[in-house]
């Protein structure tokens, strides 16, 4: 049970990494990286757009490799001795 935990919370701090990237450095550098679309600009727009589907790749990331850690460590006890 100790290695699944292990690995469990390696793969959470490993996926705050790009969540802490995409919040605050994208939208960090949003000014910098405005451009104007007829007439108006877009930086902050395309960082909250693109946002949430940088959080749900990581949902689907964390997701998928449970998965993988679950199955691989499915031999330890199930009520968590």
């Amino acid at each position: 049970m100790r290695r699944h935990w292990r690995a469990q919370r390696a793969l959470t701090w490993w996926l705050l990494l790009p969540w802490l990237l995409v919040s605050f450095g994208v939208t960090y550098f949003a000014r910098e990286l405005d451009a104007l679309f007829m007439g108006w600009p877009v930086g902050f727009w395309v960082a909250a757009q693109g946002a949430p589907l940088v959080y749900l790749v990581i949902v689907w990331a964390y997701a998928a490799a449970m998965d993988r850690i679950d199955a691989r460590y499915a031999g330890g006890s199930a009520d968590g001795d």
